[in-house]
């Protein structure tokens, strides 16, 4: 039924024109060597079509699917199902804590090697294919772990090679999108999340009973479309004369871009780290908050996660798509950015004081608003003010610590946060609120957008 679902989509509709598109300018099928040699730099000045733009967001929400469905609801369980409730939220600290933190090394070390591949195969497409294959294999381990442990070394796995896909599957924006369709495109792939969250919730709940088929489902649907989007990828190639050099002190660059060289870049970086804080507390602690503030069972969890995603995630699809294109067309970044994220915080305070699951379903509705609109212009705005275009995918991979680094953070200071306030899980989403908010006003500063 979920496969019916996502192959009836419109976005799966419009796919089944790309084959039917040119080559040149909607990014799909492959180069020739003597193509690829007469094309200096990233191919973002053609403008892409509908073909391309269905099928990278299919790739880019099966790319989500694969963190999300864990994170969501099943790597809880799992560890829930081997210490208790009691026990769980420490070893979920750890979990997922540690994978967090490989996630934010990973993923700019592997944009860093994407940048620098001058495969036949082209520069991010052999990232896509192997990081896919070894993070389902990582996702295994995790299902058929006996121990926290084996848990933690499962998920170290996935999250590595999930961040390899990531980076790879980010870098195709500036890569193929030009300036003026980006706040579009963004948008469209601002859909992507909740889009993967609703799939994932909903093949989670289908596979309630066989926890490998709750870790296994969301790895088989969604590596299908990212397959799919990898083998029709236009992609860059880089020749052997054009690949840079290793040094100890480019090594080093991997994880850092100077914020005094950069400074837009830098607070555009605080703004999102504050942002995706706030996220982590709700997504890393929302099955807990459901066991423990609203007094759930445990069968019902599965099930009223996936309403939740879902009422957040239709209204996500509504505001991002809207907000992108008022973005394109105003020339505007920063206002939609700051609106969103303080409407986001605001939702997480409703979530905080909900005392019922319909008060929980209306915060999350009003998370989706805020969300939608900052996942749609959030990503546009960076891309205008990367540093340069030599390093792109090292630069977002940068930048994607700060989507990383929260996961590692939050589940941190959330066991501090809860015992501080008494153990209450509405405490600990009003601070996720405040990060929100604070993050609303880091965006200001940024002068290279307006």
């Amino acid at each position: 039924m979920a496969l019916r679902i996502i192959l009836s989509s419109p976005v799966v509709r419009f796919a089944g024109a790309a084959a039917r598109l040119g080559a040149g300018r909607h990014g799909l099928k492959f180069r020739t060597s003597a193509g690829a040699a007469l094309e200096p730099g990233p191919p973002a000045a053609h403008r892409v079509g509908r073909g391309f733009i269905s099928l990278y967001a299919l790739a880019y929400m099966s790319t989500s699917l694969l963190f999300v469905a864990p994170l969501l609801v099943t790597l809880p369980l799992k560890v829930n199902s081997l210490v208790g409730i009691e026990q769980a939220p420490a070893s979920l600290a750890l979990v997922a804590g540690v994978g967090a933190l490989l996630a934010m090394v990973g993923n700019p070390l592997f944009g860093k090697m994407s940048d620098r591949t001058a495969s036949r195969w082209g520069m991010r497409r052999p990232w896509m294919v192997t990081g896919l294959a070894g993070g389902c294999l990582g996702v295994l381990v995790v299902a058929l772990a006996p121990s926290i442990p084996v848990v933690l070394a499962g998920w170290c796995i996935a999250q590595l090679c999930f961040n390899a896909l990531l980076a790879a599957m980010v870098a195709v924006l500036p890569d193929q999108v030009p300036s003026g369709q980006r706040g579009l495109v963004s948008g469209v792939l601002g859909v992507c999340l909740p889009a993967a969250s609703v799939c994932g919730t909903f093949l989670v709940k289908l596979f309630t009973g066989s926890l490998l088929a709750m870790f296994l489902g969301p790895c088989a649907i969604g590596g299908f479309f990212i397959l799919l989007f990898a083998v029709t990828l236009h992609d860059r190639r880089l020749s052997n004369v054009e690949k840079p050099t290793w040094s100890l002190r480019e090594f080093a660059s991997t994880f850092y871009v100077s914020p005094r060289q950069s400074p837009d870049f830098a607070w555009a970086f605080a703004s999102r780290f504050l942002f995706v804080m706030a996220y982590a507390f709700l997504a890393s602690y929302q099955a807990y908050y459901l066991l423990d503030k609203i007094g759930s069972a445990q069968a019902d969890v599965p099930q009223q996660i996936f309403l939740g995603t879902l009422a957040q995630s239709a209204v996500i699809a509504a505001a991002s798509v809207i907000g992108g294109r008022l973005s394109d067309r105003t020339g505007r970044r920063k206002i939609f950015v700051l609106t969103a994220s303080f409407v986001y915080g605001l939702a997480l305070f409703v979530i905080a004081s909900a005392s019922s699951f319909n008060g929980f379903l209306v915060g999350m509705a009003i998370g989706g608003l805020g969300f939608g609109v900052y996942v749609a212009v959030d990503l546009a705005l960076v891309v205008d003010v990367l540093p340069g275009k030599a390093d792109t995918a090292k630069d977002l991979g940068v930048f994607n610590i700060a989507a990383a680094l929260p996961f590692s953070i939050a589940p941190a200071i959330a066991p501090v946060i809860l015992a501080m306030g008494g153990g209450s899980y509405g405490v600990l989403y009003a601070a996720a609120g405040l990060c929100a908010i604070i993050g609303a006003f880091a965006v200001l500063p940024v002068k290279r957008a307006r």
